[in-house]
């Protein structure tokens, strides 16, 4: 695995540490300054890799498809970001400090729509790491060394839209709510 490849890896799992990290400050031990400014630092994450992965490219690498999965990471941190701690505090708020309301399990056309409007933000996501892989294929400028940054794109694209036809189904076929079998 080359640097960038493992650069993803150690921001995956710090974005994970720091958000832990915030969240037990906040609940655990009631600092909820100290608790805001760990879940500030996610977006440090996303400016050391796309460091390092520029720095790597400058240096005249070629693209790998590690370069072209940190321009998807950074985009989709980006993104979803904010709701992916949102969706963390929840769980961590209600499983591990047993205050607040249980976490909200959708089903039928408020699942539908929750689960368009996540395409959505998919899709603008899509079109942030598209731009920022077209923005390394024109400043590489050489098309034998960014073949993996114009196959990720072409994977992505399928994906959302393998995304979109699932979003669609759950409009068809709503998510039901699941039913206690009693003895």
């Amino acid at each position: 695995m080359n640097v960038v490849a493992w650069a993803i890896v150690a921001c995956e799992i710090l974005f994970w540490v720091v958000i832990i990290t915030g969240l037990s400050v906040r609940y655990l031990f009631k600092r909820k300054r100290l608790g805001f400014f760990f879940l500030a630092l996610t977006p440090l994450m996303d400016l050391v890799l796309l460091v390092i992965a520029g720095v790597d490219l400058s240096n005249g690498a070629t693209a790998t498809i590690a370069h072209a999965l940190a321009a998807v990471y950074i985009s989709v941190s980006v993104v979803f970001g904010k709701s992916m701690i949102r969706w963390a505090d929840e769980r961590f708020r209600y499983y591990v400090t047993k205050q607040g309301p249980p976490p909200l399990k959708r089903t039928g056309r408020d699942h539908a729509l929750h689960y368009f409007k996540s395409w959505l933000m998919h899709l603008l996501a899509f079109l942030l790491g598209a731009g920022l892989l077209y923005g390394l294929i024109v400043w590489i400028d050489d098309p034998s060394r960014t073949e993996a940054l114009q196959s990720i794109l072409g994977i992505w694209t399928i994906v959302v839209g393998i995304d979109l036809l699932i979003a669609g189904s759950y409009f068809l076929w709503p998510r039901r709510e699941k039913t206690k079998i009693s003895a």
